[in-house]
């Protein structure tokens, strides 16, 4: 498998060795070839290609920092000519301009492949609710791939591609990461604009990247994170959350939290990595501070229990029920129940926990936890579709909610085939520190 992450990528093309010219049909050709992981739904034709290819022909890798880079972009965020379905046909629609994050990728030399495969309108953790097939993980296929950004994670884990867009509201861009041995970068808020994203939650949608190392995810994110006027939800990034500011060399010495209160769901395997991540940042100079995680794990349930469920349904409130997949119409279709009463006492109630998690991150570096607690197979999720998604976010669901960045990390292999992975979350716009730990973390655990 020829290595697509940038820096081999970049060789490659400067010595000749390959063209983007000759890559991406090969490419497109693989992922065809290996169609049974359900990762795309629209794949770009041999004469799409060709004309983002075109804005190549009189550049070189020196002009553009990633010239020739194949990428995936996850089905509820837009490229201009090709449908957008969010993994449901009767929504589809095809836009005329790409979404602004899409843009300044492809401005950067970057070429799309396709439009991957999703839970439907992002709405799970698990890859398996789409009516284009269930996502499947790239190292054990009987396993879920996670999502809800289930095929960007496969095709950059099965070298289709080297790094792609995910959404991530509750975990859709950390749980299929780690479950497919890629880092998962979950960006502050507002740095990556969601113009021409289908939201999901729009007052806490982000776009997010899958990329094989912290390297490569710390380049995109440099390129990706250009404030965008048009975008409401936009913020201006800060200047030492800059790409000049990222490094894998760690402070002698820092403090890291971990919770006391840790479920694993009664896997050895992904305790024992976690427990493994622990010590390896320890070793790297680390001070593991325990911290009460109970205010985190009371906003998380806000999410699906509180009134931020109206947002999917307002995102979906014209589609009709019928339409969707059974298990995301309930999961909808009650979500135009709760009261602005409800609505604001929750948020009183989130701004009191956001405080008080606040408080408990003051002089640490990173909270470090489990990106999930455990791992499904595919036959699993199907026999119990909502309550073990749900467990799937019990260390996700918070972020957003929180104001928080977060980078998911594979550290190892469990004893069914399946990577697994931690997460590194701190305030917003920390985002360039939180890939710098990560990266040394990856660097030391490989």
């Amino acid at each position: 498998m020829q290595n697509l992450s940038l820096a081999a990528l970049k060789a490659a093309y400067e010595s000749g060795q390959l063209s983007p010219f000759t890559l991406l049909p090969a490419l497109r050709e693989q992922a065809l070839q290996q169609a049974d992981y359900n990762a795309w739904i629209t794949l770009l034709s041999t004469e799409q290609l060709n004309e983002y290819l075109a804005f190549l022909k009189d550049k070189t890798p020196a002009d553009l920092p990633l010239y020739g880079v194949p990428f995936a972009i996850k089905d509820n965020i837009d490229l201009a000519g090709v449908p957008t379905t969010a993994a449901c046909a009767d929504f589809e629609y095809v836009p005329n301009t790409s979404a602004f994050v899409v843009q300044q990728l492809i401005q950067a030399g970057a070429i799309p492949l396709g439009k991957t495969n999703l839970d439907q309108f992002a709405t799970g953790l698990v890859g398996t609710r789409s009516p284009y097939g269930e996502g499947k993980n790239s190292f054990n296929p009987d396993y879920i791939s996670g999502g809800s950004s289930a095929g960007s994670a496969i095709a950059t884990a099965l070298g289709q591609v080297s790094f792609a867009l995910g959404t991530d509201t509750a975990g859709s861009g950390r749980v299929p990461a780690v479950l497919n041995n890629l880092i998962g970068h979950k960006p502050s808020k507002g740095l990556l604009s969601t113009s021409g994203v289908v939201p999901a939650c729009r007052t806490l949608d982000c776009v997010s990247v899958f990329a094989l190392n912290a390297d490569d995810a710390a380049q995109v994110f440099s390129v990706a994170a250009q404030y965008d006027a048009q975008d409401a939800y936009a913020r201006e990034n800060r200047y030492d959350n800059l790409i000049r500011y990222y490094s894998n060399q760690l402070p002698a010495k820092f403090t890291f939290g971990v919770p006391v209160q840790l479920d694993f769901q009664g896997n050895a395997d992904t305790q024992q990595l976690f427990k493994r991540s622990v010590e390896q940042l320890q070793q790297l100079g680390g001070e593991a501070v325990e911290i009460n995680f109970e205010p985190f794990l009371a906003a998380a349930k806000l999410l699906y229990q509180g009134p931020w469920v109206a947002e999917r349904y307002l995102a979906t409130q014209d589609v009709k029920a019928e339409s969707m997949l059974e298990v995301i119409a309930t999961i909808i279709k009650n979500g135009d129940q709760a009261s602005a009463a409800q609505g604001f006492a929750a948020q009183y109630q989130l701004q009191a926990l956001k405080k008080e998690c606040d408080a408990l991150m003051q002089g640490l570096a990173f909270v470090l936890t489990p990106t999930t607690p455990t791992l499904y197979t595919r036959a699993e999720i199907a026999g119990n579709p909502i309550e073990l998604n749900s467990v799937l976010g019990t260390y996700t669901n918070f972020m957003n909610l929180l104001d928080y960045a977060a980078t998911a990390v594979p550290v190892g292999i469990t004893s069914v085939g399946v990577p697994w992975g931690v997460t590194l979350f701190g305030p917003a716009m920390s985002d360039i520190r939180l890939l710098g730990y990560s990266g040394a973390l990856q660097k030391a655990i490989v």
